[in-house]
């Protein structure tokens, strides 16, 4: 029998933490619970948990702060939660890796789908990856983009991403030179759920560029005042 997956939820309110941890026990997830930001980073060591169920507002060490702290040492997916929907607060936490961000109160249902779909996505890089022979994928010079095992090979070495920016990645990378716009993106990437907050495809690229630099063939580039595209060059 697999090994079940495990769930770090972290939240301050009890009554929320239980009714999550009894929701995903349900699912057969495995799953602990930290009431604060510092107890958080002590069992994330410990539990090693497949995916992080974070709330914002912690006492102590909040939220932001745990995100940034567990992102220099893992690529493990995070669902923010929080009261707070506005779009600053959403980006904020993409921008500090984030997968996902849930705004409270949510229909626990949907959390518990939220968490099996980006389980699903989710695939760390194996050490040693071998370029696909088939399967969803894109090639390109020194670049190797899977969407079935969610990999991706760059420079002859595997880059950790998370599921987003690895589907945001192919997505472009599957339509070379193809201009999308933003809200394009936002449709085929995230949903009917993120249109109109289109900062969040920013964000993604944003975070692309710091892992894969612009090679002789091909590139992340912005068409100004539409959106993006995956632009393939003559090398020359």
């Amino acid at each position: 029998m697999a090994a079940k997956q495990k769930i770090l939820i972290v939240d301050d309110d009890v009554n929320i933490a239980e009714l999550i941890s009894l929701y995903l026990i349900k699912e057969c997830y495995e799953t602990q619970i930290a009431y604060d930001g510092e107890e958080a980073l002590k069992l994330f060591d410990s539990f090693a948990p497949n995916l992080v169920l974070l709330d914002i507002m912690l006492p102590g060490i909040d939220g932001y702060q745990v995100c940034r702290e567990l992102r220099t040492k893992a690529s493990v997916p995070i669902i923010m939660l929080s009261a707070k929907g506005e779009t600053f607060d959403k980006v904020l936490g993409l921008e500090l890796g984030a997968d996902d961000y849930m705004i409270k109160p949510f229909d626990t249902k949907e959390l518990v789908a939220r968490v099996k779909a980006v389980l699903r996505r989710y695939q760390p890089a194996k050490p040693a990856p071998v370029p696909p022979q088939s399967g969803k994928f894109v090639e390109y010079p020194d670049l190797v983009i899977n969407l079935t095992n969610y990999s991706v090979l760059y420079m002859g070495h595997p880059v950790d991403m998370p599921p987003k920016e690895l589907e945001l990645l192919y997505f472009l990378a599957s339509s070379p030179n193809q201009v999308f716009t933003r809200e394009q993106l936002l449709d085929h990437i995230w949903g009917y759920e993120y249109i109109g907050d289109t900062r969040t495809v920013d964000v993604h690229i944003k975070r692309l560029r710091e892992k894969i630099k612009d090679h002789k063939y091909w590139s992340l580039s912005t068409v100004w005042g539409i959106g993006y595209k995956f632009e393939v060059k003559s090398g020359e």
